[in-house]
């Protein structure tokens, strides 16, 4: 790894001390002043048992302490695991128990709700960042530890949960691959969509529990430059942010653009966002009418567009010059990407035939985490990974995606699985059968409707459907609405028909799921 890498923080400790490093709110850190806050979190930690190997659990906002502790991991070479604050109890103890995690961290207004949750699982140490309560160490008292340096020898990997077709979380770990040379190089490649090099300001407001929020915090770290965080997006404050601190790279999913967007006139030019160099976006489709605002209000060589996976890290990058040459294009591979469209039988077609994408990059996963390998259907002896996504390559080799093999639904950059969902419906007493998609919405790209089937003689109305999906999932995979069939949609081998359903809702539409 480049010397960059190997120190990090601590490089730009001594070579640029005073130089801001982190900025939330009104607070902000210097590179001394992180490294040192950064030493004495590591230390505190350490005196508690935590070390290399160890998964940390945080269930925070992007903050200041998030960042710190973000940096005290390096130190220690220990694992981080963003949890997604949106899920149930019953979501979040599957993810814990699933990935062994020992140390959870929180910043909750009443950390004592998740007392039952911790007392159930093996975990060793729990803290509290804002409020005190009992069995929560004060995350005060680890600022008080030595700030002797310690040096980290690499960014500490990243454990991400990514739902699968099963409805069951499963863990990634990111920041992963074996050849030194070919993952400088692939980072290399994937750093002008983080923002590319030299010095830069970056706004990260994406969720601490997202894999862009950490790879864009530690592609400003090995660059030297400074980090805007911002809590949680807000479309007004973003702009605010990006004037004041003259921001010069964001990454927002399609839907936090739209917000901008739909801001009144003199908000939009209440600010002044020309610092802007790098805007990037990615997680979900980008409306044609959307692409053009973006050009319109941040400028025409400002954009560009990544694909990505959780299981393969960045696949592809279309960059600002290409936005209106390859409109509907998700861009081209990567150095160290391969991209191959496979017909049902496997067998790879050429440029302009549909088929099902096939991805390998240097990260691509062999397992998920504390699971078994996984079967030729999804990773093939070549280190292929099905991605499930339906497309082509062009002759210039630039990706296009046109439909999904799965039924994955796209919400506000979120990767939903109506399996989940379904699973979660058919607990109820009165419900037989279930089926959910996702249908258009103008703010989010897609929201989740669920169709229900019940049993005989059962009456339930669409209230108390919408209150048991309250009790068993996040907000963000609740059903806006629910139907009722008194059958649903079925072949003569009992495969359920859900191009039926979807179709009425898609007809028109500029794409279609």
């Amino acid at each position: 790894m480049d010397q960059a890498m190997l120190i990090g923080i601590e490089r730009w400790a001594a070579e640029k001390p005073d130089d801001v490093a982190l900025v939330e709110g009104e607070r902000s850190l210097t590179w001394a002043a992180f490294n040192e806050v950064a030493n004495r979190v590591a230390h505190g930690l350490r005196e508690r048992g935590v070390g290399a190997g160890d998964i940390v659990v945080l269930r925070t906002q992007v903050r200041l302490e998030w960042a710190i502790v973000a940096g005290a991991l390096a130190k220690l070479g220990s694992t981080m695991l963003g949890l997604n604050w949106r899920l149930t109890p019953e979501e979040s103890r599957h993810v814990l128990a699933d990935s062994r995690a020992t140390v959870f961290l929180c910043d909750d207004v009443d950390p004592s709700a998740l007392k039952p949750l911790l007392d159930a699982l093996p975990i060793k140490l729990a803290i509290s960042i804002d409020a005190p309560a009992d069995g929560f160490l004060p995350y005060s008292v680890l600022l008080e530890s030595s700030d002797v340096p310690l040096h980290a020898q690499a960014e500490p990997p990243l454990i991400i949960y990514t739902s699968g077709t099963t409805g069951l979380p499963k863990g990634v770990t990111m920041h992963r691959g074996t050849d030194p040379q070919t993952m400088r190089e692939y980072r290399e490649s994937v750093e002008a969509y983080r923002g590319g090099a030299g010095e830069s300001v970056s706004l990260i407001n994406m969720p601490a529990h997202h894999g862009s929020g950490p790879s864009q915090f530690w592609a400003c770290v090995r660059r030297g430059g400074k980090t805007v965080l911002q809590r949680r997006f807000l479309p007004e404050e973003t702009l605010q942010l990006i004037a004041r601190h003259k921001v010069t790279t964001w990454t927002g999913v399609p839907t936090m653009y739209k917000r901008l967007a739909a801001l009144p006139a003199e908000v939009l030019a209440r600010y002044d966002v020309s610092s802007i160099r790098g805007l990037s976006i990615g997680a979900a489709p980008v409306p044609y009418g959307l692409k053009e605002w973006i050009l319109g209000y941040f400028g025409a060589d400002t954009l560009q567009e990544g694909y990505g996976a959780s299981e393969v890290g960045m696949i592809s990058r279309l960059p600002p010059e290409m936005q209106r040459i390859k409109p509907g294009s998700s861009g081209k591979p990567h150095r160290h990407v391969i991209v191959q469209v496979r017909d049902a039988q496997g067998h790879c077609l050429p440029a302009g035939q549909r088929g099902e994408l096939w991805i390998r990059t240097p990260v691509t996963i062999r397992n998920y985490l504390n699971a078994p390998p996984l079967g030729p259907d999804t990773v093939d002896a070549e280190g292929f990974f099905r991605v499930g996504d339906v497309g082509y390559l062009d002759e210039d080799g630039y990706i296009f995606i046109t439909d999904r093999a799965k039924d994955m639904i796209i919400s506000g950059g979120v990767n939903i699985y109506p399996a989940e969902i379904e699973a979660a419906l058919l607990r109820h007493p009165s419900i037989l059968d279930a089926a959910v998609i996702g249908i258009p919405d103008d703010e989010f790209g897609e929201q989740v409707l669920a169709f229900c089937e019940l049993k005989p003689g059962h009456r339930v109305g669409e209230h108390e459907v919408l209150a048991h999906c309250a009790e068993h999932l996040a907000s963000y995979k609740r059903p806006r609405r629910i139907e009722f069939m008194q059958e649903l949609p079925r072949n003569t081998m009992g495969k359920l028909l859900k191009r039926e359903l979807r179709d009425p809702y898609w007809k028109g539409q500029e794409r279609h799921v």
